[in-house]
């Protein structure tokens, strides 16, 4: 494979595309927030004012903490987004950064916002085990 750079055309499809993404991680982050923003006090208790069991509050408490890891996972991913919209400025995305090679647009087009080709990305989780 060799490096091979992407024309205009298709670099604007790719940040017209990225930033969608952006948009919508932005959207569910907020979301996610908003709507766990209640007191200690506010999360024991019901909309009546009654205590709620407590198999109802640990079911609340793992529902926040399953939602707010959901918000760290997207605000990884939108990290990614933005440094892949940095190298679409900077005309150097869809290089792998491992090996400098064209990132197949197949690739691409799964994961806009991916750094390695398939064969490095391979090469690095063989080596996290």
């Amino acid at each position: 494979m060799t490096q091979t750079k992407l024309d205009k055309k298709k670099l604007e499809l790719y940040k017209k595309l990225l930033l969608k993404l952006k948009e919508d991680f932005l959207y569910d982050i907020n979301n996610i927030a908003q709507g766990h923003n209640g007191g200690v006090d506010s999360e024991s208790r019901d909309v009546s004012g009654h205590v709620q069991h407590m198999a109802d509050v640990a079911t609340d408490m793992y529902d926040r903490e399953f939602s707010m890891g959901l918000a760290s996972n997207e605000r990884e991913v939108l990290q990614k987004v933005d440094v892949a919209l940095k190298k679409i400025k900077d005309k150097n995305y869809g290089l792998c950064v491992e090996c400098s090679k064209s990132i197949p647009e197949v690739r691409l087009k799964a994961l806009p916002y991916v750094e390695t080709c398939l064969k490095c990305q391979e090469k690095i989780e063989f080596e996290r085990r």
